[in-house]
């Protein structure tokens, strides 16, 4: 190729480059995504798990919302009460005292306890039980299965399986809520950190088929309804109940439970 040649294809290469150059100059100034600058000091106050126990679509979903003033500052249950408070900094907010939450597994059926129907050996998934005859070998077909669902759903490695049923690590619990989701028997369930009592069954069942399939399962007696001085508890459908907002923690439920389906998380006053 001559020397003309090299010039003239160097020239057409560098005006194309220096065209191109121009327009993606000119396409990022028209095109530019502005950047909220407290949206991206939320999102590094965030912790970074990305868990969804906000209700955002990860970290990034909730800097959003809470820059537009959609979410509370500290709505991530992750970060808790000390990243709520740089998110308040960050905003020009307050922040509120938030409830620290965790969760709570309502079965004692362990192996000992729980009447087994057969012998079982296959996929160890709770949510492949619905395709198992009687719903799993536990007689009772509202308790934990202790497949361990729920331990493979939580990112903070805060759930074990103990003697066949799930066990929550109140200290590790970040109460993203993802245990509660992946239940297939809706047992666990977010209740204050700070609840002294809880009742650990859910079964529906009458009294004399709870008492065939589990040792501790409620029968819904009410004699913890009639023992509470604060109608703190109730019964519906064979099953008690606790409201935290209104239990004083006396522990007087636990007291006369025939069953011990109501447990104590902290000491009672």
């Amino acid at each position: 190729m001559s020397a003309i040649g090299i010039l003239a294809a160097t020239a057409v290469v560098g005006t194309v480059g220096i065209f191109v150059g121009l327009f993606l100059g000119v396409a990022g100034i028209r095109f530019k995504v502005e950047v909220d600058e407290k949206e991206e000091a939320v999102l590094a106050a965030l912790p970074g798990n990305n868990c969804g126990g906000c209700g955002y679509a990860g970290c990034s979903g909730l800097a959003a919302a809470i820059a537009k003033g959609e979410a509370a500052v500290n709505a991530c249950p992750v970060g808790g009460e000390a990243v709520g408070k740089k998110i308040a900094a960050i905003m020009g907010v307050e922040a509120e005292n938030a409830e620290r939450r965790v969760a709570y597994v309502a079965c004692q059926g362990n192996c000992e306890k729980a009447s087994v129907d057969y012998r079982y050996s296959g996929v160890q998934d709770c949510r492949m039980m619905s395709f198992v005859p009687g719903g799993g070998p536990k007689s009772c077909n509202s308790g934990c299965m202790g497949f361990g669902t729920c331990v493979k759903a939580c990112p903070f490695g805060a759930i074990r399986v103990e003697n066949g049923v799930a066990v929550v690590d109140r200290e590790a619990c970040k109460a993203c809520g993802k245990c509660v989701e992946a239940c297939p028997r809706h047992l666990i369930a977010l209740i204050p950190y700070k609840a002294k009592l809880a009742v650990a069954c859910r079964s529906i069942d009458k009294g004399p088929v709870t008492m065939k399939a589990c040792q501790v399962g409620c029968i819904g007696c009410g004699l913890c309804v009639k023992a509470c001085p604060a109608q703190a508890v109730s019964v519906a459908d064979f099953h008690a109940a606790i409201d935290q907002e209104k239990c004083i923690g006396c522990g007087a439920c636990a007291e006369k439970c025939p069953k011990k389906a109501i447990v104590t998380l902290q000491p009672t006053e």
